[in-house]
């Protein structure tokens, strides 16, 4: 079964699929960590093409032994996984307010997100899943048995990104703004709930109500053959 989570920065993505694999037992794939790493990449060789370097880069999502943190915990991002590219563990590195501009600007260009589409494909072509980005539901895997869409209030998702990245919330709220802006209107892949799709406003919402939700959910619809 392969269970799609889409929806913006700061509404909980991160957190809930990751806790939600665990409950279910399924296999969490961050998406956004793959666009995190080209964007990486594009930071320290700006004058290679983007789409080159998604093609050629060796992105790793290794589950961590460490034991997860509660559900319910407010933390936008835990440390149970860890990311490598290319060999080097990246796992901090890419969540820093540059890599996270570059990851959106690199995400607008179609090549960087046909070469990531394929190799998020070739992950989940398998077993049980929850995977979540911006594109899972649409793009990734249409056919998903659960597509759900992730939203919260505005001044909520900068809150939450504010405290993950320990950085001022009006400024965080104007940069999300802009990339909410740019996720929307782009002319490949734009962020947009999928048909089909259950959309969950999670405001005021604890992660362990959230992922109930989706947990009772997963049970309506049959496994996969």
């Amino acid at each position: 079964m392969l269970i799609a989570i889409d929806g913006p920065a700061g509404a909980g993505k991160s957190t809930v699929a990751r806790a939600l694999a665990g409950r279910l037992g399924f296999t969490y794939l961050d998406s956004g960590a793959m666009y995190r790493c080209v964007g990486l990449l594009a930071l320290d060789a700006p004058a290679a093409a983007p789409a080159s370097l998604a093609n050629s880069a060796r992105i790793e999502l290794v589950a961590s032994d460490r034991t997860e943190r509660a559900a319910d915990e407010p933390s936008e991002r835990t440390s149970a996984d860890r990311v490598m590219l290319d060999g080097r563990d990246v796992t901090s590195a890419i969540r820093s307010p540059e890599v996270s501009e570059a990851a959106s600007s690199v995400a607008a260009d179609p090549g960087v997100r046909e070469a990531l589409v394929a190799k998020q494909r070739e992950l989940i072509v398998s077993g049980d899943w929850v995977a979540e980005g911006r594109d899972i539901g649409t793009v990734v895997a249409p056919d998903a048995e659960l597509k759900v869409f992730l939203t919260a209030d505005a001044s909520e998702r900068a809150r939450r990104r504010a405290a993950e990245l320990g950085g001022d919330e009006a400024t965080v709220m104007a940069e999300q703004a802009l990339r909410d802006e740019r996720d929307s209107t782009r002319a490949h892949s734009p962020l947009q709930a999928a048909p089909g799709a259950v959309v969950l406003d999670t405001t005021g919402m604890t992660i362990e109500q959230v992922v109930e939700r989706i947990s009772g959910l997963a049970g309506k619809r049959p496994a996969q053959a």
